[in-house]
């Protein structure tokens, strides 16, 4: 688990190395725009839906995905380690009172 917390942490290292401080709500920007460019690659790929199983999603995209995650999370102080955890429990719970096979993203 311990590598979650250093990605974060190497992420944080490299924001203040190269100077690219930025406000949560800046990071928060990037990271829509980042999710974006994820939802583009799987729209193309697969014709807009038509044909799901063509999905191609570049692992360099995945990358700046979680790149702008972990710099949104370090620049509001949360450790997304423990967040992760948070939300494990959280779709545990959900699983075990619902016996759905999804934990789906409602709460």
């Amino acid at each position: 688990m311990d590598d979650q917390c250093n990605h974060q942490r190497r992420v944080a290292e490299f924001i203040a190395t190269h100077e690219l401080e930025a406000p949560p709500e800046f990071r928060l920007l990037d990271l829509t725009s980042e999710v974006g460019e994820l939802a583009k690659d799987a729209n193309t790929s697969t014709e807009y839906g038509s044909v799901p199983a063509d999905i191609d999603l570049s692992s360099d995209e995945i990358g700046d995905v979680l790149f702008a995650l972990l710099a949104l999370a370090e620049s509001v102080d949360i450790d997304a380690d423990a967040a992760l955890d948070e939300a494990l429990a959280k779709y545990d719970d959900r699983l075990a009172a619902d016996g759905a096979e999804s934990p789906g993203s409602g709460e």
